[in-house]
Protein backbone atom coordinates (compact mmCIF):
# COMPACT_ATOMS: atom_id res chain seq x y z
CA UNK A 1 0.00 0.00 0.00
CA UNK A 2 1.07 3.72 -1.02
CA UNK A 3 2.04 5.84 2.01
CA UNK A 4 -0.36 9.14 0.85
CA UNK A 5 2.29 12.20 2.05
CA UNK A 6 1.13 16.08 1.20
CA UNK A 7 1.35 16.66 -2.66
CA UNK A 8 4.43 19.15 -1.91
CA UNK A 9 7.16 16.42 -1.19
CA UNK A 10 6.82 14.29 -3.68
CA UNK A 11 6.59 16.55 -6.89
CA UNK A 12 9.61 16.15 -8.23
CA UNK A 13 10.37 12.27 -6.54
CA UNK A 14 13.64 13.77 -3.87
CA UNK A 15 14.52 11.30 -1.31
CA UNK A 16 15.54 13.90 0.69
CA UNK A 17 12.31 16.01 0.84
CA UNK A 18 10.55 13.38 1.25
CA UNK A 19 12.47 12.21 4.51
CA UNK A 20 12.06 16.01 5.41
CA UNK A 21 8.49 15.91 4.79
CA UNK A 22 8.22 12.32 6.83
CA UNK A 23 10.79 13.01 9.78
CA UNK A 24 10.78 16.57 10.84
CA UNK A 25 8.25 19.20 8.91
CA UNK A 26 5.34 19.90 11.33
CA UNK A 27 6.98 18.22 13.95
CA UNK A 28 7.42 20.45 17.23
CA UNK A 29 10.89 21.96 18.36
CA UNK A 30 11.16 23.38 21.72
CA UNK A 31 15.11 23.40 21.55
CA UNK A 32 16.46 27.08 20.85
CA UNK A 33 19.71 25.88 18.57
CA UNK A 34 17.46 23.95 16.61
CA UNK A 35 14.87 26.98 16.46
CA UNK A 36 18.01 29.05 15.46
CA UNK A 37 18.96 26.98 12.58
CA UNK A 38 15.72 26.87 11.19
CA UNK A 39 15.61 30.77 11.37
CA UNK A 40 18.50 31.14 9.63
CA UNK A 41 17.76 28.46 6.95
CA UNK A 42 14.67 30.34 6.17
CA UNK A 43 15.83 33.20 5.44
CA UNK A 44 18.63 31.73 3.39
CA UNK A 45 15.49 30.54 1.23
CA UNK A 46 14.24 33.73 1.06
CA UNK A 47 13.56 33.80 -2.74
CA UNK A 48 14.64 29.83 -3.57
CA UNK A 49 13.26 26.67 -2.98
CA UNK A 50 13.35 25.25 0.03
CA UNK A 51 14.95 21.86 -2.28
CA UNK A 52 17.56 24.15 -2.61
CA UNK A 53 18.28 24.99 1.06
CA UNK A 54 18.00 21.34 2.49
CA UNK A 55 20.78 19.96 -0.13
CA UNK A 56 23.14 22.36 1.55
CA UNK A 57 22.23 22.03 5.34
CA UNK A 58 25.14 20.30 5.98
CA UNK A 59 27.81 22.72 4.40
CA UNK A 60 25.50 25.15 6.27
CA UNK A 61 25.70 23.20 9.62
CA UNK A 62 29.32 23.47 9.23
CA UNK A 63 29.92 26.59 7.78
CA UNK A 64 27.73 27.72 10.84
CA UNK A 65 28.93 25.99 13.46
CA UNK A 66 25.76 23.86 13.95
CA UNK A 67 24.22 27.30 14.46
CA UNK A 68 25.46 27.52 17.77
CA UNK A 69 23.41 31.21 18.03
CA UNK A 70 26.54 31.98 20.47
CA UNK A 71 28.86 31.61 18.13
CA UNK A 72 27.05 32.89 15.15
CA UNK A 73 26.78 36.15 16.89
CA UNK A 74 30.45 36.55 17.33
CA UNK A 75 31.08 36.37 13.48
CA UNK A 76 32.64 39.55 12.20
CA UNK A 77 33.61 40.95 8.59
CA UNK A 78 36.67 37.98 7.94
CA UNK A 79 34.10 34.92 8.84
CA UNK A 80 31.41 36.83 6.48
CA UNK A 81 33.71 37.25 3.96
CA UNK A 82 34.99 33.93 4.38
CA UNK A 83 31.12 32.19 4.59
CA UNK A 84 30.39 34.62 0.79
CA UNK A 85 33.54 32.00 -0.97
CA UNK A 86 31.76 29.43 0.90
CA UNK A 87 30.31 27.34 -2.31
CA UNK A 88 28.19 24.68 -0.30
CA UNK A 89 25.84 27.33 1.51
CA UNK A 90 23.72 30.05 -0.60
CA UNK A 91 26.62 32.88 -1.15
CA UNK A 92 24.29 35.87 -0.49
CA UNK A 93 26.17 38.59 1.74
CA UNK A 94 22.74 39.90 3.12
CA UNK A 95 21.58 36.51 3.92
CA UNK A 96 24.76 36.00 5.75
CA UNK A 97 24.97 39.46 7.56
CA UNK A 98 21.49 38.80 8.15
CA UNK A 99 22.17 34.67 10.12
CA UNK A 100 24.97 36.65 12.59
CA UNK A 101 22.46 40.18 13.04
CA UNK A 102 19.66 37.69 14.01
CA UNK A 103 22.17 35.10 16.18
CA UNK A 104 22.81 38.48 18.14
CA UNK A 105 19.02 39.41 18.62
CA UNK A 106 18.08 35.96 19.14
CA UNK A 107 20.34 35.71 22.44
CA UNK A 108 18.54 39.19 23.43
CA UNK A 109 15.21 37.37 23.36
CA UNK A 110 16.56 34.68 24.90
CA UNK A 111 18.22 36.15 27.66
CA UNK A 112 14.63 38.43 27.97
CA UNK A 113 12.31 35.35 28.15
CA UNK A 114 14.52 32.28 29.55
CA UNK A 115 14.71 30.67 26.04
CA UNK A 116 13.90 31.45 22.38
CA UNK A 117 11.55 28.66 22.92
CA UNK A 118 9.32 30.64 25.49
CA UNK A 119 8.98 33.59 23.63
CA UNK A 120 8.08 32.30 19.83
CA UNK A 121 5.45 29.53 21.20
CA UNK A 122 3.75 32.77 22.91
CA UNK A 123 2.79 33.39 19.14
CA UNK A 124 0.47 30.67 19.01
CA UNK A 125 -2.84 30.09 21.15
CA UNK A 126 -1.86 28.35 24.72
CA UNK A 127 1.60 27.95 23.35
CA UNK A 128 0.22 25.03 21.50
CA UNK A 129 0.48 23.54 18.15
CA UNK A 130 -1.96 24.52 15.39
CA UNK A 131 -3.58 21.82 13.85
CA UNK A 132 -5.11 22.70 10.92
CA UNK A 133 -7.59 20.54 8.27
CA UNK A 134 -6.12 21.54 4.64
CA UNK A 135 -7.87 19.05 2.11
CA UNK A 136 -5.47 20.28 -0.84
CA UNK A 137 -2.25 22.56 -1.35
CA UNK A 138 -4.22 25.64 -2.39
CA UNK A 139 -5.76 25.66 0.87
CA UNK A 140 -3.09 26.36 3.07
CA UNK A 141 -1.98 30.13 3.51
CA UNK A 142 1.31 31.51 2.97
CA UNK A 143 0.93 33.55 5.85
CA UNK A 144 -1.33 34.29 9.03
CA UNK A 145 -2.54 37.08 11.62
CA UNK A 146 0.17 35.07 13.77
CA UNK A 147 3.04 34.88 11.53
CA UNK A 148 2.42 39.00 10.41
CA UNK A 149 2.42 39.51 14.45
CA UNK A 150 5.71 37.40 14.77
CA UNK A 151 7.51 38.92 12.23
CA UNK A 152 6.30 42.49 13.17
CA UNK A 153 7.49 41.50 16.34
CA UNK A 154 10.94 39.82 15.49
CA UNK A 155 11.49 42.99 13.39
CA UNK A 156 11.08 45.21 16.38
CA UNK A 157 13.88 43.35 18.24
CA UNK A 158 15.95 43.85 15.41
CA UNK A 159 15.93 40.61 13.36
CA UNK A 160 16.11 40.27 9.11
CA UNK A 161 14.62 38.33 6.45
CA UNK A 162 11.80 37.58 8.83
CA UNK A 163 8.85 38.87 6.78
CA UNK A 164 5.29 37.19 7.27
CA UNK A 165 6.01 34.31 4.63
CA UNK A 166 8.82 33.44 6.00
CA UNK A 167 7.69 33.45 9.64
CA UNK A 168 4.72 31.27 8.78
CA UNK A 169 7.20 28.65 7.03
CA UNK A 170 9.50 28.48 10.43
CA UNK A 171 5.56 28.24 12.32
CA UNK A 172 4.90 24.59 9.92
CA UNK A 173 8.63 23.42 9.79
CA UNK A 174 9.03 23.70 13.71
CA UNK A 175 5.43 22.08 13.96
CA UNK A 176 4.27 25.14 15.59
CA UNK A 177 1.73 24.82 12.76
CA UNK A 178 0.02 21.24 11.74
CA UNK A 179 -0.67 21.53 8.05
CA UNK A 180 -0.01 18.58 6.67
CA UNK A 181 -3.24 17.57 4.48
CA UNK A 182 -5.68 15.97 6.53
CA UNK A 183 -4.83 12.65 3.58
CA UNK A 184 -1.40 12.42 4.88
CA UNK A 185 0.00 10.15 6.94
CA UNK A 186 1.28 12.52 8.96
CA UNK A 187 -1.42 14.26 9.70
CA UNK A 188 -2.71 12.67 12.79
CA UNK A 189 1.06 11.71 13.88
CA UNK A 190 2.45 15.07 14.58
Amino acid sequence: MEVKRCDWSTANKDSLYMRYHDEEWGVPIHDDSKMFEFLALEGAQAGLSWLTVLRKRENYRKAFDSFVPEIVATYDNRKISQLVKNPGIVRNRLKIVSAVRNAKSFLKVKEEFGSFDKYIWSFVPNSLPVKNHWSTLSQIPARTTESNRLSLDLKKRGFTFVGSTICYAHMQATGMVNDHLVNCFRHDQV
